[in-house]
């Protein structure tokens, strides 16, 4: 069951990426609920140093699976990206771009929106 679509600024949620599919619901939306532990709830324009840095901490989000049906990241696409790890990636100093109008406000339960607006897209 998912949470109320609410993003960051207080309005309804907006869509995410569909190209590749996105969120843990995989419904391209950035929306969570209680099975999603690691609120993926950040919506994040890829970089390929954010990228470099969450394959170097152990989430390969760029080399594709198949299997799953995941093409892979690149630089440019738009994902969901866990609330921890993108507050990891500010103090590394290798934060993406955020659409802060597709960011679940759920996100700041741990990023604060003074943060997230040092990285805002829209």
């Amino acid at each position: 069951m998912k949470e109320d679509s609410i993003n960051v600024l207080g309005g309804t949620l907006k869509a995410c990426s569909t190209a590749p599919v996105t969120g843990f619901y995989r419904n391209g939306c950035c929306d969570t609920g209680p099975m999603d532990r690691g609120l993926h709830t950040v919506c994040a324009l890829m970089t390929d140093e954010f990228l470099a840095m969450s394959k170097y901490l152990g989430n390969d989000l760029s080399t594709p699976r198949p299997e799953y049906g995941f093409a892979g990241l690149k630089a440019g696409d738009q994902w969901c990206l866990c609330a921890a790890r993108f507050y990891q990636a500010h103090e590394e100093g290798a934060a993406p771009k955020v659409r802060l109008a597709a960011t679940h406000k759920r996100t700041l339960d741990i990023v604060p929106l003074e943060i997230l607006r040092l990285y805002a897209a829209d």
